[in-house]
């Protein structure tokens, strides 16, 4: 169900629970900045999430309230998971949903790579 990205953060949220080792992920990186793992619903051959392991909502509350050195770490996080995974050669989509528009189901920021096969179209028309 899409949530409202304006409201606070909710420490109950799903990622925060993986964050916390509450609940168990396929992980494929891990650093101070962020965490990546591998989609539980994968919608492409290669379907690999990245979170910061900061409290933000969503990408507007991340480029906000994230200090200079947060926002850096996290934006390298992906570089080298999508390098890790064989994404840059033939290509990879990088999404991040943003509010009830956007479609985004869990209210803490996560990045989606997909790749590994052509995946046509960015918005089905």
């Amino acid at each position: 169900m899409p949530i409202d990205a304006t409201q606070p953060y909710d420490p109950n949220n799903v990622f925060a629970k993986i964050l916390r080792g509450e609940i168990p992920c396929n992980k494929v990186f891990e650093d101070e900045w962020a965490l990546a793992f591998h989609d539980i619903a994968p919608q492409a051959p290669v379907h690999v999430l990245v979170i910061p392991t900061g409290a933000y909502v969503s990408w507007d509350d991340f480029s906000a309230r994230a200090s200079a050195e947060e926002i850096a770490g996290f934006v390298r996080a992906v570089g080298h998971v999508a390098r890790e995974q064989g994404l840059v050669e033939p290509g990879y989509r990088l999404l991040a949903n943003l509010g009830a528009d956007g479609g985004q189901e869990v209210p803490h920021l996560h990045v989606h790579l997909f790749g590994g096969a052509p995946l046509g179209r960015m918005i089905a028309r």
